[in-house]
């Protein structure tokens, strides 16, 4: 491959970086299923073999071994650790149980909350300001060659227009109805000269025969 190929991009990073972004830890050890220490949450970095736990350790003496933690349900790994051997520059750190780390995969977020200034430049995630990235898999991915950044202006002008659109269509549609409605909306008819008649005229004061003309006969 030429320059700026799928080679290029792979040797800017570690071997063993992805495989270990792909891997799944805190899993049972398939060749230590009866110690109650086989959860695997270890790596080396010079075997790329998959998640180890403690008891595997000892079959990779002198290698470049680094342990995972969990935060939140997702992987984590201190940064005194990772960053003896990766460049973590530009991705938000976090202080876990006391120690400093960094998450290894992003966590979406569904909308960043008010006043937000700053996120991740993959999966939006809110951030501190000096920060871009809120994991090292997003840093990858962020720094590919192939990766269009979103441009936030465009999409929000891109909303205000859809919105103002939908505002005045939606508005012309209700004018519309109105009119629609009044000229099936019968209008009331002019008085006839009988109900003017009748609308005029009162009530007459009722009149009682008098007691004289009253005639009783026993």
């Amino acid at each position: 491959m030429g320059a700026g190929g799928p080679e290029d991009e792979d040797n800017r990073w570690p071997p063993w970086l992805k495989p270990l972004l792909r891997e799944k830890f805190f899993v049972p050890c398939q060749l230590h299923a009866d110690s109650h220490k086989s959860e695997c949450n270890m790596y080396c970095l010079d075997c790329m073999n998959g998640a180890l736990c403690s008891l595997c350790l000892a079959f990779h003496k002198d290698h470049r071994a680094i342990q995972i933690r969990r935060s939140s349900y997702h992987d984590v790994i201190r940064v005194s650790e990772i960053q003896k051997v990766l460049d973590i520059s530009g991705v938000q750190t976090y202080i876990i149980n006391s120690a400093r780390v960094v998450f290894l995969n992003e966590r979406p977020q569904p909308r960043p909350g008010k006043g937000v200034t700053n996120t991740c430049e993959v999966c939006e995630r809110s951030l501190l300001d000096s920060f871009r990235f809120c994991s090292l898999g997003c840093k990858i991915v962020g720094t590919s060659k192939n990766f269009q950044k979103k441009n936030k202006k465009t999409l929000a002008s891109a909303s205000d227009s859809e919105d103002s659109y939908c505002s005045s269509s939606g508005h012309g549609k209700n004018r519309k109805n109105m009119v629609q409605m009044q000229s099936f909306t019968p209008s009331t008819p002019p008085p006839t000269a009988v109900n003017y008649r009748t609308a005029k005229r009162r009530k007459g004061i009722p009149h009682r025969a008098p007691l004289g003309g009253l005639i009783i006969e026993y």
